[in-house]
Parts: structure tokens; sequence; C-alpha cells
């Protein structure tokens, strides 16, 4: 049986790998749609980029908590247990941004849909801070006694390494998206994307880079940074240097390498 623990982390681990590669670039999509797409026609546009995919991609999530649940139900019970608020705030994120793509063209009125983007922009931008949030919470460590219960309170998740996760994992999503809107969208939409990309860029990499020693430190007994990590800090670098290269492909290809090899 103990053979099957390390088989199953290794399953948790690629399900909320695949997650964030396939819906990292919803996410970002749905943060940029207001900022690329200036008129109606152009944030249709640019949601429409995502319009097969994005229900689809989110299937990973589900099937991440159930293996979780299912392999192990107790980290199952006692992450659930901790983070309940977050996790209730993460579910209306993903609830409200869901129904702004089906409702937010329902109607004719420019305030009704100005509301369902707004509310479409921050259920995008809450979804990966809030799950940064947790998982860098389970790795940096919460208050548990000897019976598997979380012992703390709320603000003992608002860990200063969780939160920079959180941030972190925002910023890739948002660079992750406007490659994809670059490779997706044409003529004036894809000229923006590619100007918020060049300025997303910089500071996306800072982070991921000071993600990556700080998490390092934090789990590692090693001084130099393992295979993983080294990977995350090239991909990231790479990703700058084609994002102003405007090689967008390759560009969007290291994006995925450098927010796979940060959730690994």
């Amino acid at each position: 049986m103990s053979s099957l623990i390390p088989f199953w982390y290794i399953v948790i681990a690629i399900l909320w790998t695949g997650f964030f590669v396939l819906e990292g670039f919803d996410f970002g999509v749905g943060m940029l749609h207001s900022v690329i797409g200036t008129d109606e026609a152009g944030r249709r546009a640019a949601i429409n980029t995502i319009g097969p995919l994005w229900d689809g991609n989110e299937v990973w999530l589900i099937v991440a908590g159930a293996a979780m649940f299912a392999a192990f139900p107790g980290w199952y019970a006692t992450m659930f247990s901790a983070y309940n608020l977050a996790l209730v705030l993460l579910l209306a994120s993903l609830i409200v941004r869901g129904v702004a793509f089906e409702y937010r063209g329902k109607r004719d009125a420019a305030r009704w849909r100005r509301t369902w983007d707004v509310l479409l922009t921050t259920g995008s931008v809450l979804a990966p801070l809030l799950i940064g949030v947790a998982l860098a919470g389970l790795l940096h460590g919460l208050p548990i006694n000897s019976a598997q219960n979380f012992t703390g309170s709320f603000w003992d998740l608002l860990q200063p390494y969780a939160l920079f996760t959180g941030v972190t994992l925002v910023l890739i999503c948002l660079l992750h998206g406007a490659t994809f809107l670059c490779l997706k969208t044409t003529g004036d939409m894809r000229e923006r994307s590619w100007h918020v990309a060049r300025r997303v860029a910089p500071f996306t990499a800072a982070f991921v880079i000071g993600f990556i020693i700080w998490t390092h430190v934090t789990a590692s007994t090693a001084f130099f940074l393992n295979v993983i990590e080294l990977l995350a800090v090239l991909a990231v670098i790479a990703a700058v240097w084609l994002v102003y290269e405007h090689r967008e492909g390759f560009a969007f290809a290291a994006t995925t390498v450098t927010i796979a090899s940060c959730i690994i």
C-alpha cells in the first residue's frame, strides 16, 4: 500500500499542473478581456477565444479535488476545514466567472454587460490568487494538531509566502493569457495583447524568480536549485525575451513551461 502514496501524489500533481496550464490562459483572458477589447465587439472577440475551452479546462480542478479526497481523505478534510472561508470565496469566484460568460450577452444594455465584465475580471483574478494561497500554505505549513485538525485562525492562512505565491500565479496567468491572445487575435487587438505582454513580462519574471528562491529555501535543504526550479527560472526568462522579440508562439510555450514547473 505504501507504494500507492507516491503514485497518487504524482497523479494529483499532474492534475493540478494540467489545470493551471490549461485554465491559466483562460484566467488571463478573463482578466484582460476589457483591456484588450476597447469596445463590445473587441471584448466579445476576446471572450470567444476561450469560449469552447474554459468549461472543459475546469474539469481538471474537479478531478484534482476528487483525487485528493479519494487518495488522502485526511489531507482533504484538514485542508477544507482550514481554508473554509477561502474555498467558499474560490467557489463564488468560479461560479460568478462561469455565469458571466453566459449572462453578459443576455441583455443588450451597456450597464448590464459592464457589470458582468467586472465580475468576470474579478473572478479571474481571485481564482488563481486563492488557489495559490491554499497550495502554498500547505507547503509552508499550517497549525495542525495530532488529530489532523486545524488549530489556527483565518489570519494564519495569510502567510507572506502564501500571499506571494498567489500574486505570482496571478501574474503568470496574466502573461499566459496575453500571449494566448496574441496567437488568437489579429490587427489592433493583437497589438494591444503584445503591449500588455511586454509590460507584464518583467514583473512576472521577477516574481517567479522570487517565488522559486523562497520555495527552495522553504522546502529544500540543498544549496543549488533542483531541475524543476531551474527550469522555471529559465522558462520565465525565455518568455520575457521571446515576448520582446515578438515571437508569441514560442512565448506561449515558455509561459506554459513556467506555470507547469512552478506548480510542480
